[in-house]
């Protein structure tokens, strides 16, 4: 089997301009295609992966046996010079190649790609309803007021989760985006910090998960701070409390949080991860298996994490490739806690974008037992968008 062709969109979604997922379609001489997603669908970077993915497309795939992807991957990381210094774009283009090759060899075998990690550890992957400051509905909204936290709240419980996910520092009073977390936090925004996360807990009781988000907007004395409130209520772990530029940072917070730390999402494969497991300053991992380098890397980096006693939960925020990719990641691995099921991912301008639509039931994903990853582009809708074709 031979790689003939790859074909790489980057989605346009006009209901939803700054939701930019970025797909690849590997196609081979036996008929057999492959799809896969790179783990840039959200703010920058989009377009700049898509072009990535063809430069390697280029240098790599073509005319290429599929089935190797352990030395394709490898070519990857050390002949594309810029892999071996790291960065999103040159991963999330690796990402997306992989999960698409793997994709390819699970319907070469007739074997969903789980198989081919190692089989079937988790039947059922329990999930939470995930970013309740956009609210959990049909259209985004920005959240402000602590009472719309306590609604957003109910509408996922209603559904059957009985987890969820907010990050309460995003906006001000007024519904603004607040990215400059880093100064002391006054008493009146932690008040209202507080009130959110109050008015959450009141209205789900003390028998739900929620999580405590930051993405990585606080310094690590603001991230003190706040932990102050995740202890409050009782959270089920405390996530990117602060940034990845200096790893020290997650154990000066580690060591003051009486909460167990989250994080990953921005850290790319073994090397990215390893000092955050030795220092034991992360206790739930979060690889994004559209940036941690699809399968061939993402298994490696759960294996790691398990030596050190530390839990999984993919990061899943991206279109329908990615949620399935995510699953069947998930079941294989015995280090498994909870899948993020992202409030994007139930809007109709990304459910659309595939034939099959993944969706929990009562608060749990069960894995697609059809070969590969089980699903394909709807090429009704993704072929409106920019599309790059590589032979």
């Amino acid at each position: 089997m031979k790689v003939t062709s790859v074909e790489v969109f980057d989605i346009h979604c006009p209901e939803r301009p700054p939701w930019n997922p970025v797909f690849v379609r590997i196609n081979t001489d036996e008929g057999i295609s492959g799809v896969g997603e790179a783990g840039l669908a959200y703010d920058l970077g989009h377009s700049a992966a898509a072009n990535m993915i063809k430069e390697m497309a280029e240098a790599f795939l073509i005319g290429h046996d599929p089935f190797q992807t352990e030395m394709l991957w490898s070519r990857m990381l050390r002949e594309s010079f810029w892999g071996l210094g790291g960065g999103p774009v040159v991963y999330a283009a690796m990402s997306a190649i992989d999960t698409a090759l793997w994709d390819i060899k699970g319907k070469a075998l007739g074997l969903p790609v789980y198989q081919l990690l190692g089989g079937k550890v988790n039947d059922k992957l329990r999930t939470y309803a995930s970013q309740l400051q956009f609210d959990w509905d049909k259209e985004f909204k920005a959240l402000s007021q602590p009472e719309e936290y306590a609604e957003a709240a109910l509408k996922a419980i209603a559904e059957g989760y009985d987890a969820v996910k907010v990050d309460p520092i995003m906006y001000d009073k007024d519904g603004n985006t607040y990215y400059e977390r880093t100064k002391i936090i006054s008493r009146a925004e932690m008040k209202l910090y507080r009130a959110r996360m109050k008015a959450i807990r009141e209205a789900v009781g003390d028998e739900v998960d929620i999580i405590f988000e930051c993405h990585s907007l606080p310094g690590a004395t603001t991230a003190i701070q706040l932990g102050e409130i995740a202890e409050e209520f009782d959270c089920m772990y405390y996530e990117e409390p602060v940034n990845y530029l200096n790893h020290s940072l997650h154990k000066k917070v580690a060591d003051r949080v009486n909460v167990p730390i989250a994080g990953g999402e921005r850290l790319y494969n073994r090397w990215g991860v390893r000092p955050y497991l030795e220092d034991q300053s992360v206790d739930v991992l979060q690889p994004d298996i559209g940036l941690c380098g699809g399968f061939t890397e993402t298994k490696k980096v759960c294996d790691y994490a398990d030596i050190f006693d530390v839990r999984i939960q993919a990061h899943v925020c991206g279109g329908p490739v990615a949620t399935a990719a995510s699953l069947h990641l998930e079941t294989a691995i015995p280090n498994f806690l909870i899948h993020e099921h992202h409030t994007y991912a139930i809007k109709s301008w990304n459910r659309e974008l595939c034939i099959q639509d993944p969706q929990p039931v009562n608060g749990f994903f069960e894995v697609s037992e059809e070969p590969g990853i089980g699903i394909e582009l709807n090429d009704e809708v993704v072929m409106r968008s920019p599309r790059i074709e590589i032979k």
